[in-house]
């Protein structure tokens, strides 16, 4: 578990750490340790390989000359390159001569031989030219000697590993910009907590693994502990599992409405519903329009049905009214996939949220003394995806519309529509753009893409490691839907139902992805497949 922090919330946290007795000397000791452990874990049996160290001027320069000395001390050949000399008094430097290695200079070095040289023969690169303090542009000595190595390593026909000191040189640790001459990293060992711009494109597609090195912060450490986005790894997701008694029954796991699907989009709500009972819940009712029934049925025999009127193929007007009184029982509920843009489904949505569903209709199994009366709607928990998203940003005010415990799942497109900004605007901060729109639509925001975030109207937010084109497939989005309406529905509260949802639905695409051999053949339907293996692997 780790946090996510920028660059000047780590610096008020080394500050506080230093004047609390843990010295910037000791922070670069045990951050250049944690480096040096992170690469004898992948590389245990290092006696005798050659690694190449690049070394800028500052502290990410003395990290990499501390992990030098561990892995001399651990019998790899090491050497260093400066980018520029440093103090000839530097006590990392005077230890790390101590072993016997090489220590050269780009100033020294003409034509960047003895660069080249040291990088065409290396097992394993370490870059420890620039850290978190970057900005762009990258320009001087430490553009050339990554532009030197950077070349070599393109020429090579194995390849090293390439492990980089808190971020890959040359990326802006706020935004995720990079410069070209970035070298693409197979290990990034982030000191203490993640960056936003380790997570954030294009930037992060040139980090590689992402793992956290600890600087020696006491556990706990309020100005740490304090911050607010987390990445929702497996240690972080995996508490709060719906726990499984033997002598359960359907009624412990809770009921989950669906309500999706139009005659285009038929089986959103089949992949939803399918989910829903794939991450728990124990009973999934699928409320679609009364056309598609006989089509979906065979396809989810599991599934309850509740039939509402339908207009030219999708949600009529009326089924707000066939859908409150099944409410009374239902622990989370869903809207929205497959839904189509018809106006009639629009006034549906509106109806069901604003609790005016007027006359009860017959359709849906709903007849007797109780037809033709008025009803008002109480909502449980609701998952808001895909074109409820977009009916909804239709509405004036409509966040003023939405119950208690709502999860709201945009992608980027939908996000602007619903904030009426540009695309891009979201996606150069994802982070800020979730949190603002939770807490000024006092909702829990989903921001899906690469990196989802998960964002609390209260201020807690996740950010999720995951980042494959597995889930660049349409249908994936009703999956992740399904997932976080089945977690509500067994009482998960609704933010950590939305981080959870997202985490299994995130690593059931890795998962897919393996077993398909190639993520280009990915469907919706293999994640799905995936979803029950992601949950296991946490239990």
């Amino acid at each position: 578990m780790f946090k996510v922090v920028s660059v000047e919330e780590m610096r008020e946290i080394e500050r506080a750490a230093d004047a609390g007795g843990l010295t910037y000397a000791m922070m670069m000791e045990n951050a250049g340790r944690s480096v040096a452990q992170a690469i004898l874990q992948r590389l245990p049996e290092i006696a005798g390989k050659r690694v190449a160290i690049l070394v800028g001027v500052g502290n990410n320069g003395g990290d990499g000359l501390v992990a030098g000395h561990y892995l001399a001390e651990a019998g790899a050949q090491v050497a260093a390159y400066l980018v520029r000399d440093r103090a000839a008094d530097d006590p990392n430097l005077l230890r790390f001569k101590e072993h016997g290695a090489l220590v050269a200079g780009a100033e020294s070095d003409q034509r960047a031989r003895v660069l080249r040289n040291m990088i065409g023969s290396a097992d394993v690169v370490v870059d420890a030219v620039l850290g978190t303090g970057f900005r762009l542009p990258l320009e001087g000595a430490a553009r050339e000697v990554l532009a030197a190595a950077a070349g070599v390593l393109g020429t090579r026909t194995t390849s090293p590993l390439v492990v980089a000191v808190d971020c890959p040189s040359g990326l802006d640790c706020d935004t995720g910009e990079v410069a070209p001459e970035t070298i693409p990293a197979d290990l990034t060992v982030t000191l203490a907590a993640a960056k936003p711009g380790l997570l954030t494109f294009p930037g992060a597609e040139l980090v590689g693994e992402l793992e956290r090195g600890d600087i020696g912060l006491p556990e706990g450490f309020e100005p740490l502990a304090r911050t607010q986005v987390d990445v929702a790894d497996a240690d972080f997701v995996r508490r709060w599992l719906p726990k499984r008694r033997r002598d359960s029954h359907k009624g412990t796991f809770g009921r989950a409405i669906v309500a999706a699907g139009s005659v285009n989009y038929p089986g959103a709500a089949v992949l939803a519903g399918e989910a829903a009972y794939r991450v728990g819940a124990g009973l999934v009712t699928l409320a679609v329009p009364s056309v598609l029934q006989s089509m979906l049925a065979p396809q989810l025999p599991e599934a309850t049905w509740l039939l509402l009127p339908s207009e030219m193929g999708a949600i009529g007007e009326g089924g707000a009214a066939v859908l409150q009184p099944e409410l009374v029982s239902t622990q989370a509920l869903l809207l929205g996939p497959g839904f189509g843009k018809d106006p009639a489904t629009q006034a549906f949505l509106v109806r069901l949220l604003r609790g005016e569903t007027g006359a009860r209709a017959s359709l849906g199994f709903l007849h007797g003394a109780d037809a033709g009366k008025p009803a008002t709607a109480t909502l449980p928990g609701c998952v808001i995806d895909a074109d409820g998203l977009r009916l909804l940003a239709g509405q004036e005010r409509w966040w003023e519309l939405l119950p208690d415990r709502t999860v709201l799942t945009p992608h980027p497109g939908e996000m602007a529509s619903l904030t009426g900004t540009d695309k891009a605007e979201i996606q150069r901060n994802r982070v800020a753009a979730a949190r603002q729109a939770a807490a000024s639509w006092k909702a829990v925001v989903v921001l899906k893409g690469a990196h989802t975030v998960v964002a609390d109207p209260a201020g807690p937010c996740a950010v999720l490691p995951f980042a494959t084109p597995a889930l660049a497939r349409a249908g994936t989005g009703d999956v992740l839907a399904g997932a976080i309406v089945g977690l509500l529905a067994q009482g998960v509260e609704a933010w950590r139902a939305a981080v959870l949802g997202a985490y299994v639905h995130g690593r059931a695409g890795e998962l897919a992805a393996e077993l398909q051999e190639d993520s280009a053949g990915v469907l919706a339907g293999d994640v799905l497949a995936c979803l029950a293996p992601s949950i296991a692997e946490l239990r």
